[in-house]
Parts: structure tokens; sequence; C-alpha cells
């Protein structure tokens, strides 16, 4: 707690009640009327002037009591709870109180214990569980001490025998107030212990709905980025080929017409094939791309297409010893798509080879061309590349690419199968 605790900020309201009834009987005996000469008890008043009433202070002193008392109970309104220099004073000045109003109060001192019991409720809410303990054995000694003074001054005009009754009054006074005492530090200690744990569970329960927000946040940026991949991946590829097949197209078209009319035919095909990713990506992609087909199905066609699109026959190499899961096929597919879509666009090569093996729990695939290459420190930003690896880092794989101007690039992609069966 950084803040004082106020009458509109109390953690509980019903002990601050309490406290008020408690100070209002205290006070209440204040107003009632003395006893009849007859009724009045054995003992005299346990206070300094309840024994020395010729006492030329036993005039101002009841009314320092009362002030006191009015003192004692505005205290409970604020508490102090910032700085522990702040605490301890607070603490000294309820004590003084209580002193003054229990040792010359005269009927006041009746119930003075009750004091006492306020202040180590004060106490638990200012405290820590070391101070609560201190205030509590402090205020059971000053009671011990006081009511100790006050026998040693009731000894003055008291007989034996009501010496002894007193000193037996003494002794279950003090243990009832022991236990009463302790019954008070344990109940706090309970209420704010409870209390307490309610306060971490709303707070957890605060985190954790922050954490919810931004899980559902993560998802939907990684949904919307995997729908991004498959728009890309799909129709970039597609619309390459078609955006070739047209040119070749128009450069044929004077000089060759039959023979640009079957890229015309081609780029038709893409422009269907386009249309259907596109209806597959509004869907977010949810079906597998591969459509029933085997893997190694589905890469024959794609460098067929590939071969028609660039007039480049791929090299390629396809031994898959173990059935891949679905995940492994999609990511594998769309690697490979994306490769050749690239190689489309920027390498100008004369020669593709593609590998895709496995072996010992581990498949590969490597996709190489001949073509002008690039500098890897300026040109591994584009969301093709960072698409493929992250398909690959989902699968807890390795993603690399090795180019160079003039020297073609290669790119191997290691996918650990021991870990996904």
């Amino acid at each position: 707690m950084s803040r004082p605790i106020q009458i509109k900020k109390h953690p509980f309201p019903s002990l601050l009640y309490l406290e008020w009834t408690l100070l209002a009987i205290t006070a209440l005996t204040a107003v009632i009327p003395p006893p009849l000469a007859r009724f009045r008890p054995k003992f005299p008043e346990l206070s300094i002037c309840g024994v020395f009433p010729d006492l030329s202070v036993c005039s101002i002193l009841p009314e320092l009591s009362i002030y006191s008392l009015i003192i004692f109970a505005l205290m409970g309104l604020k508490l102090p709870a910032k700085n522990n220099a702040n605490k301890v004073i607070y603490t000294i000045i309820e004590i003084l109180l209580i002193l003054i109003t229990g040792l010359f109060g005269e009927r006041f001192a009746r119930l003075f214990p009750f004091l006492y019991i306020i202040l180590v409720t004060r106490s638990c809410l200012i405290f820590q569980l070391p101070g609560r303990l201190f205030v509590t054995t402090l205020s059971f000694t000053l009671f011990l001490v006081t009511t100790q003074l006050k026998y040693q001054l009731f000894n003055f005009q008291a007989s034996p025998q009501a010496q002894e009754r007193y000193r037996f009054l003494i002794l279950n006074s003090s243990l009832v107030f022991g236990l009463s005492l302790v019954f008070v530090l344990l109940m706090m200690n309970a209420v704010l212990s409870e209390r307490h744990s309610r306060e971490k569970l709303a707070i957890a329960n605060e985190k954790l709905g922050q954490y919810v927000m931004r899980i559902e946040n993560q998802a939907t940026l990684e949904e919307r980025n995997r729908i991004a991949r498959e728009i890309h991946d799909s129709l970039g590829h597609s619309l390459t080929a078609l955006n070739l097949q047209l040119e070749t197209a128009l450069k044929l078209w004077q000089s060759n017409p039959g023979k640009a009319e079957t890229f015309l035919a081609t780029a038709k095909e893409l422009g269907s094939k386009a249309l259907k990713d596109v209806r597959q990506s509004v869907s977010t992609m949810r079906s597998n791309p591969l459509q029933e087909q085997s893997l190694e199905g589905a890469i024959a066609s794609l460098l067929e297409n590939f071969y028609r699109s660039n007039g480049i026959l791929p090299i390629y190499q396809i031994n898959l010893e173990y059935s891949l899961s679905p995940e492994i096929n999609t990511a594998i597919y769309r690697i490979t798509q994306e490769s050749l879509t690239n190689i489309s666009k920027y390498a100008y090569a004369t020669e593709v080879k593609l590998e895709l093996t496995t072996t010992r729990g581990n498949l590969r695939l490597i996709v190489q061309d001949n073509g002008k290459g690039f500098d890897l420190g300026q040109n591994t930003t584009g969301f093709g590349l960072h698409s493929m690896r992250d398909r690959t880092l989902a699968l807890g794989g390795e993603f690399n690419i090795n180019s160079a101007l003039g020297c073609g690039c290669k790119i191997t992609v290691n996918i650990p199968l021991t870990r996904l069966t």
C-alpha cells in the first residue's frame, strides 16, 4: 500500500464500525452518573485520581482523558501506510493516548482494555506480521504494567482481604485480555491473508485477461500472415507464369500466330488456376493445396508448369522413404512453388536442379539454379523468402540460402521428422 488508508477507502469498513462501537461504549461510561453510595463497589475507581482524588491535577485530567479518547477515535479515520517512520510515530501517539485515558480517566479506566484491542486491530492494517506481533506483545505488557501500577495504588487503602480479591481479579482479567489479543491478532491475520489472496487472484485474472488478448492478437496476426503467404505463394506463382505466357504470345503474335495461340491457351489455363487460388485464399486456404495428390505428383506438376512457362526442363530427384504428414507436404509444396516462382521472376537461369530426399529421420529439399544470383546482404527481406523461412521454422527445421552475384542461388531446407512423429 502506497497511500494512507482513509475512511472512504478503508479495506474493512465493518472493522471500522466495530471500532467506533467500542469507542462509543468506552465514551458512554463518561456520561453515566456514578452509582449511589450504597451500590458502589468495594473497589475504588481504577485510576490515579480515583485513588488520590485530592490531587490538584485531578480537576484537569478527566477532561484530558476525554480529549485523548476523541483524538484516538479520529486517528482511526486515516491510517499511515507509506512510511515506516510515520507508522511508528502514529503507534506511539496511540499508546500515549491510551495510557492517558487508562491512568487518569477514572470511569474511562474501566473499559480502557478495549483501546488496546483497537490498537492491535489498527496495527494489523499498517504493519507486517513482525510489527503486528510486537504491537500485540507491547499492548499486553503495558496492560500488565498499568494494572500492576493500579494494584500498588490500591494497596494504600485496601484491606488484605480486598487486596487478595483484587489480585485474583487482575489475574483473571489479564488472562482473558491476553487471549482476546491473541484472538484478534489471529483473526486479523486470517482476514488480511484472505484479502491478500483475493487481490493476488484479481491481479492474476487481470494478467490472464491481458495474456488472452495478446494471444488473440498474435493468433490474428499469424492467421493474417498465413493467408498472406498462401496468397503470395499460390496466386503469385500462377500470375507470374500467366504474365510470362502472355508476353511470349505477344512476341509471337505477328511472326507465328499458331504458336502464340498455344501460349494464350496455356495462359488461359493459368488464369483459371489463379482464379481457383483466389477462391481458396478467400476461404483462408483451409483445404489441402495438393488436392489429394501425392507430394511427388504435385511437385512434378509444378516442374512441368515451370517448363511450359520458361522453356527450362528442371533436373529433379525425389526419393521419399517415409510417408509425410499433411503439414510437411503443404510446407514443402509451397516452398518449392515459391522457389520456382522466384527463379522465373529474377534468376534468368538456364538450368534448375531439385532434390527432395528423406534420410535418417530428416527431410531435405534443395532447389538450385545457375542464374544471376543476388547479394545476401541486400535481398533477403522479400516476402517470398520470409514465407519459406517461416514455414521451415514452424516445423522445427533449418532454412539456408547460398547465393552471390553471378553464381546462381541454392536453397536448402532440412526438417527433422523425429520431432513430428
